[in-house]
This record gives structure tokens, C-alpha cells and sequence, in this order.
């Protein structure tokens, strides 16, 4: 079993800056993090979810919405254990809640590949 908890979401004006953090455990039977790509998807009222951002943790590849691209980065820490979302000139329709999941997968914006997934936090951009 391998467990997700994200972090960082919150309120911020149209222009600004969060940092949404995933925090990745497992058992080492469960979770090789060479195994996996961790990725971050979005949901927002009425809407279905929609892939933003994936990172390959043992390449280091990365794949992003094309919505996002030149705001969003991700990234993961050395021990592969959390991955990052900083998002830049977030708009008003970057209002969502914002789950990680993992997967044994290559990296891919498809929630279809990924098999463990986060309770979500809020992340609200005002006009």
C-alpha cells in the first residue's frame, strides 16, 4: 500500500505563487520510487478531472497540461519520497482541488495509470 498526502493548497489573488507538496509512503515491498511516476491532477466544480503535471522519479521526465506550461513546475526531492508543484501567475481557473496519485507507469497526464491517490487540497484563485 502506498499512502499520499498533500499539502500547500489555499487562497490566492490572480498573479500569485503556491507550492503544493505530496508526501509518498510506503512499505519498501510497496513503494520503489524508481518504479514510479507521480503525477498531479485537478478537479474543479462540475468539471471532470484533468491531468496537470507527471514526473518519472527514476528519469526525472516530466509532462505538463498544456494550460499550465511556463507557470508550473514539478519536481521531486533526493529521496524521492515528495513531490512539488510550484505554480507561478496562477489564473482564476486554476481554482480546483488538487490530488497526487502514483503509478507504476512511465510519465503520463492519464489518471487511468495511476493506482494510489491523495485525499486533495483546495487551491482557490481570485480575480
Amino acid at each position: 500500500e502506498v499512502q499520499l498526502v498533500e499539502s500547500g493548497g489555499g487562497l490566492v489573488q490572480a498573479g500569485g505563487s503556491l507550492r503544493l507538496s505530496c508526501a509518498v509512503s510506503g512499505a519498501a515491498s510497496d513503494f520503489t520510487p524508481d518504479d514510479y511516476a507521480v503525477g498531479w491532477f485537478r478537479q474543479a466544480p462540475g468539471k471532470e478531472r484533468e491531468g496537470v503535471s507527471s514526473i518519472e522519479l527514476f528519469s526525472g521526465s516530466t509532462k505538463y497540461l498544456d494550460s499550465v506550461k511556463g507557470r508550473f513546475t514539478i519536481s521531486n526531492n533526493n529521496d524521492k519520497n515528495s513531490v512539488y508543484l510550484q505554480m507561478d501567475s496562477l489564473k482564476p481557473e486554476d481554482t480546483a482541488v488538487y490530488y497526487c496519485a502514483a503509478g507504476v507507469t512511465i510519465v503520463t497526464l492519464s489518471d487511468y495509470n495511476y493506482d494510489y491517490w491523495g485525499q486533495g487540497t483546495q487551491v482557490t484563485v481570485s480575480s
